[in-house]
């Protein structure tokens, strides 16, 4: 009888890796890549996707001091909130400023273009380890599968593991897991990208 499982996905994490690793970032990208998250021995019961909508809102630029008005849409975690199996958990977007893209920050006049916008992800991390103090409770699955890179899912993890729930942590191609997360799972795995 295969194991049910529910894989947890770091939006913001594999992203990253993902762009790095030249492919296009879209709901169809998410849903191929969470479906080889599982073993021929597992069913999937449930994807939960940990993200945010894009930034809006308006900076005043860190040299000029002129206004940099930021914008997007958040339609594509819609449409990835509709595909099967899953469900989409908002974190928040917080802009914290501009920052060199280079250090030490070259000669020469400064230009608004010398810095990049900074921003951090609010409220993921919280989500995940909600979500896996759940299934502990529920025992809804018999495995989570967790796509992350967040240290702060450890006591999550922790947690999970006393109830009972075996913890999965997938490692991604071109990304380098904590170790601290591999000494808190049952199972680790390299995922690939579809």
């Amino acid at each position: 009888m295969p194991k049910s499982i529910a894989v947890l996905i770091d939006g913001g994490y594999v992203r990253v890796l993902a762009r790095k690793a030249g492919h296009v970032y879209d709901p169809a990208f998410v849903e191929r890549f969470s479906r080889i998250c599982a073993t021929p021995d597992e069913e999937i019961t449930r994807i939960l996707y940990y993200d945010c909508a894009p930034y809006v809102g308006q900076a005043k630029l860190p040299v000029s001091g002129g206004v940099q008005q930021f914008s997007g849409s958040d339609q594509w975690l819609l449409d990835l909130s509709r595909k099967d199996l899953f469900a989409v958990r908002r974190g928040v977007l917080k802009f914290r400023g501009f920052k060199p893209k280079r250090i030490p920050i070259a000669g020469g006049a400064l230009k608004d273009t010398d810095f990049a916008p900074d921003f951090e992800q609010k409220g993921v991390d919280m989500r995940i380890g909600l979500d896996i103090a759940v299934y502990s409770t529920t025992r809804a699955v018999d495995r989570i599968v967790l796509v992350s890179n967040d240290t702060d899912c450890i006591p999550a993890m922790k947690h999970g593991r006393k109830a009972g729930l075996q913890i999965v942590i997938a490692q991604l191609p071109g990304g380098h897991t904590a170790p601290e997360l591999l000494s808190h799972a049952d199972f680790h795995r390299t995922v690939p990208w579809p």
